[in-house]
């Protein structure tokens, strides 16, 4: 069904000038000149064909059709604030649900999680497996990928897009492992993985060696779990965390990136 338009911004200004009976205090409540006021009540009764003020001696009377209306009005308008809170809702939710890549997440994401779950006891998560998750699809609240940037989102990196080899012997390969990024010359992989998180597993095997981003494996090789050979490589892709603007600008996201992507 097409909806009639509404004039919502009049309306409004009929609403203050029906409270007052007074262009001048609905003027003030509305932050805006006793002109402005009226000139938005003329058009609304051009609109309407209807006259919703009459002057008197004592000063401004509704009209019997602007009572009519004035009720419902001022229901719609609670209706209206009630949408607004409701859609706002999410801001003030302690739930974020997260889609990421399950190595990352349990390799870096998980201890940052309970950090801050430490700092705020409310929050409570849903980790959803996969850094190409919907959005929508999935009601995400933010996801992590392995990426050049943000691309079409509001984005921060969780660290410098670097990689390191780990492992010995042929080269484990896998799809977000450009070959030439750096200037590789090496022959196609012996083996094929899906992910980083199957490259390392590989390479912890003993099938050979990978190129993986550094702040996958960091706490490993720091505790000795897996050797780094070679040295930190500079590379196009990094760790993104990524959402939608309007996501992207919730309080409890902002908050929670800010966790993230401090020290």
């Amino acid at each position: 069904m097409k909806r009639t338009h509404l004039p919502l911004n009049a309306l409004r200004v009929f609403d203050a000038a029906a409270r007052h009976l007074s262009f001048t205090r609905a003027a003030d409540e509305l932050a805006v000149t006793p002109a402005a006021v009226g000139q938005q009540i003329r058009a609304l009764e051009d609109v309407l064909g209807v006259v919703l003020f009459r002057r008197t001696s004592k000063g401004l009377e509704l009209t019997d059709e602007a009572q009519a209306g004035l009720s419902a009005l001022r229901t719609g308008f609670l209706h209206f604030e009630e949408a607004v809170q409701a859609m706002q809702a999410g801001q003030s939710s302690h739930v974020y649900t997260i889609a990421g890549p399950r190595e990352f997440v349990a390799a870096w994401l998980a201890p940052r999680l309970a950090a801050f779950r430490r700092d705020n006891p409310q929050a409570r998560f849903v980790i959803v497996d996969g850094d190409m998750t919907d959005f929508t699809e999935a009601n995400l609240d933010l996801a992590i990928r392995w990426t050049e940037g943000p691309g079409d989102m509001e984005g921060a990196p969780l660290g410098p897009p670097e990689r390191v080899t780990v492992g010995e012997g042929e080269w484990i390969g896998w799809p977000g492992d450009v070959s030439d990024e750096v200037g590789d010359t090496d022959a196609a992989p012996a083996v094929m993985v899906s992910d980083a998180g199957q490259a390392v597993a590989a390479a912890l095997a003993g099938m050979g060696r990978a190129r993986v981003p550094a702040l996958l494996v960091a706490g490993m090789a720091e505790s000795g779990l897996i050797d780094v050979t070679g040295k930190t490589e500079p590379c196009r892709r990094g760790y993104w965390l990524v959402a939608p603007r309007p996501q992207w600008r919730q309080k409890k996201v902002q908050a929670l990136v800010a966790a993230l992507t401090t020290g």
